[in-house]
């Protein structure tokens, strides 16, 4: 299955409704994934980025209210992929994430799995 391939794997859960990050940490850590955080504030999610790194995340598209483009946009500069998960619709996505890969909510396990694969993982940054 995905574990020999996400097994290990530091992901950086940026996710502020507190269930649905419960589930996402759920199907991360059956993907045999550890977990950084989860962040339910973007300036958490910068914390945790600089203190303990990340191989790739995950990103709700609205935290607290706040666009998380601006940390989108600092991840891909350190080459870290991420995945977009959000409940607007595909269109929403500001335009110049609209390539990245995103989920919409609700979705199933097996997508959420596929598109982990499909991620690329850049170098960790070193604390």
């Amino acid at each position: 299955m995905d574990k020999p391939q996400l097994a290990g794997l530091r992901v950086l859960l940026v996710e502020d409704e507190i269930l649905v990050a419960m589930l996402l940490e759920d199907m991360l850590i059956e993907a045999g994934c550890e977990i950084v955080g989860p962040a339910r504030s973007l300036s958490t999610a910068q914390q945790l980025l600089e203190v303990d790194g990340a191989d790739m995340a995950v990103l709700d598209v609205n935290i607290v209210g706040e666009p998380v483009y601006p940390f989108a946009d600092t991840l891909a500069a350190r080459n870290i992929p991420f995945l977009l998960v959000t409940g607007y619709s595909l269109n929403d996505i500001a335009p110049q994430l609209r390539d990245c890969p995103v989920l919409r909510k609700p979705f199933r396990y097996q997508e959420f799995r596929q598109a982990l694969r499909g991620l690329r993982p850049g170098p960790t940054p070193k604390p």
